[in-house]
């Protein structure tokens, strides 16, 4: 089954179906029609063995959805029959003098039709360069390649943001040449093979297909006399030592990117970027939660009980908090603008978790006073869960 067959013949028409048809529908007509002209049932029928071939190479196409679908593109582009070439050379009406078979080969399967790479891969090949009265365009030096680090920071630097040197040994464009590769007194030169173009094109038929000139890498230019210290890549490895600004508010995990900063192109070409990883080291005091910063205060009971004024650390110094009388332990205070600094200026709060501490031990006098205290304080408010021990008492 050739690459002509499938713009030439009409598959749905063999099996008696509309191009809409659904796999099921497409079985069911196969299996009909193949059991109608099987040779088996027609001995020395030479019409229904062309019958049963015929239904069999349309259904080996539209029973797989792959080949199916490379089927109706391929019938879509080009018409049936479009190309089709008469016993003269000439083209039919509304085609072109030329046979598929110049254009595909006549390489049969899905795979040698497409390279693999199904039919947009082929025509994206056929157009590239000189396809449709397009000039060829060189590919140019190729990118460099991206770069990627780690960098820790301590909590508060995260937070308010910091510029900090950061020293990298990695590949970096070579100062004797400058990157072009070539020995200092000369330059590179159009290569030989493309004329400078960076592709090749060959033609075939009709179309013309291009790809990169395998003899520069579709640079478009050589080097006759390489640089003795990079040997004709432009780069080397070296230490460099860079000033990498980390913005307020930067989180652990984030990845900032530095255009242009990572290994540079080869001889000459467009450098990658650097890409820096932050890992924020925790801090003994505080923690975040978004742009909200976090700290947990111990008071005693009698505080949270009576109430008092607490005086509490910031990033940036110390804020006073009121706790109010028979504050509960867990109860957050929120002291508003000391968290972090978002991009629009404004920060975050500071969120104060307050802990009621329970002694472990106690004097004597503080004991006395405290059965006191409890002698004269109405019992917690726990009826509903003294029914149901009762239930089972």
């Amino acid at each position: 089954m050739s690459s002509k067959d499938w713009i030439e013949k009409d598959y749905y028409a063999a099996l008696g179906v509309e191009k809409s048809a659904s796999s099921d529908e497409i079985k069911k007509s196969y299996r009909k029609l193949a059991r109608e002209s099987h040779p088996d049932h027609n001995p020395g029928d030479p019409k229904a063995e062309e019958r049963f071939k015929a239904v069999s190479e349309a259904y080996a196409v539209l029973g797989d959805e792959k080949k199916r679908r490379e089927y109706d593109e391929m019938r879509s582009l080009f018409g049936s029959g479009a190309f089709r070439r008469n016993a003269r050379g000439a083209g039919q009406p509304g085609g072109m003098p030329f046979d598929v078979s110049d254009l595909f080969g006549g390489a049969g399967g899905s795979e040698a039709r497409f390279g693999g790479g199904g039919l947009g891969d082929l025509f994206s090949s056929i157009f590239t360069g000189g396809g449709a009265g397009g000039a060829a365009r060189p590919r140019g030096p190729a990118r460099g390649r991206d770069v990627e680090t780690e960098v820790a920071l301590d909590f508060p630097d995260a937070v308010r943001g910091v510029t900090l040197p950061l020293t990298l040994r990695a590949p970096g464009v070579c100062e004797t040449c400058h990157g072009n590769g070539a020995k200092p007194g000369t330059q590179p030169v159009a290569c030989p093979v493309c004329h400078g173009a960076g592709v090749t094109t060959r033609n075939q038929g009709s179309f013309s297909f291009s790809e990169p000139c395998r003899n520069c890498q579709g640079v478009g230019t050589v080097v006759e006399e390489k640089c003795p210290e990079c040997h004709g890549t432009g780069g080397v490895t070296k230490t460099r030592t860079l000033n990498v600004r980390f913005p307020a508010g930067v989180a652990d995990g984030q990845r900032i990117r530095l255009a242009g900063r990572g290994e540079p192109g080869e001889r000459g070409g467009p450098a990658g970027d650097l890409f820096v990883h932050v890992k924020v080291r925790p801090d003994e005091l505080f923690g975040r939660t978004g742009d909200d910063l976090t700290l947990t205060v111990p008071i005693t009971f009698a505080e949270a009980v009576l109430g008092t004024d607490l005086r509490v650390p910031t990033l940036d110094g110390t804020v006073t908090l009121r706790v109010p009388p028979g504050t509960p332990s867990g109860r957050v205070l929120r002291a508003r603008g000391k968290g972090v600094v978002r991009r629009d200026g404004r920060s975050g709060d500071l969120l104060v978790t307050l802990d009621v501490v329970v002694p472990a031990t106690l004097s004597d006098e503080a004991r006395a006073a405290l059965e006191t205290f409890a002698a004269q304080t109405p019992p917690a408010a726990r009826e509903h869960l003294d029914a149901r021990v009762r239930r089972f008492s």
